[in-house]
């Protein structure tokens, strides 16, 4: 192996640890507690453990979680009638809803229910639009995360020819408007996208966030490329691995991320910075 590590563990208990104390000395100024809000619907188990590790990463970091485990047979009304009373609350800052959502309900129109000031996960039209503009408030949590990992490389980021493999509303689009931020030219690739393996060899920097077990081949991957794996994907036999081969991507590329502990922590640690950030807008 010769790629660097991009430890997002790691990388994320210290920005854990800067957002404590932020925290502390909010408190210590008399200023409320930054409270987010975090709803679950249904059973699902995948659901469960993030939606665990995110209050755990609450309490770790003196921020305020608000629980609201709700049953499958919710409604969709009766979760907006939800929404719509923790918006009006002022005491809680931010709002979190844990998707995937059950299918009787609009994933959409919960997420658009959402006040942008409180949407801590950055899917709100307006916040993606702000995004757009180059004028971000509440950034989605994985690319911001991702953006934060870059950093610790020192590679200047303009003028790399970027590919990100996903064109998700979670990952993939918002992945690309934050690279093309920063001056990269960004290249989003897709089911039908055609040379799939071509445009990869050819990229500085790729973003892999496809769900699919070891999609990208080692092969792909240039020479001294930065690689970012956003997938998390378990095995038959239990193990747990990217949409990236690691062995053979690492042997080639000069940064990449491992799996897990790469940029899932990364995800958590930046709603803990949006619910501060958000916080902090209501205070101004």
């Amino acid at each position: 192996m010769s790629a660097k590590l991009l430890d997002g563990k790691a990388i994320a208990a210290t920005l854990r640890d800067k957002l404590k104390i932020k925290v502390q000395t909010r408190v210590q100024q008399g200023l409320s507690v930054p409270c987010l809000a975090v709803i679950l619907v249904g059973q699902d188990p995948a659901s469960h453990v993030y939606v665990k590790n995110k209050r755990v990463a609450c309490a770790n970091t003196g921020i305020l979680a608000k629980d609201y485990d709700l049953p499958i047979e919710t409604s969709e009304a009766e979760l907006l009638a939800i929404l719509d009373k923790l918006n009006a609350d002022d005491s809680v800052h931010g709002i979190l809803v844990q998707l995937p959502l059950p299918q009787h309900i609009d994933s959409q129109k919960v997420l658009e229910r959402v006040l942008p000031q409180k949407d801590v996960d950055g899917f709100h039209p307006y916040n993606v639009g702000r995004l757009t503009l180059r004028m971000p408030l509440l950034r989605s949590c994985t690319p911001k995360g991702v953006m934060t990992m870059l950093t610790e490389t020192g590679i200047p980021l303009a003028g790399l020819d970027a590919v990100i493999i996903g064109q998700s509303n979670i990952v993939g689009r918002p992945m690309a408007l934050e690279l093309l931020a920063e001056r990269c030219t960004v290249t989003i690739c897709h089911s039908r996208t055609k040379n799939l393996a071509d445009k990869v060899r050819a990229a500085d920097l790729v973003v892999a966030a496809v769900g699919i077990p070891e999609f990208v081949k080692g092969s792909w991957i240039k020479a001294g490329a930065i690689v970012i794996d956003v997938g998390i994907n378990r095995l038959d036999d239990g193990r747990l691995v990217g949409d990236v081969e690691f062995k053979e991507a690492a042997a080639i590329a000069s940064w990449i991320t491992p799996v897990p502990g790469g940029v899932g922590p990364m995800t958590i640690a930046s709603l803990l910075e949006n619910t501060l950030q958000a916080a902090e807008m209501r205070d101004a």
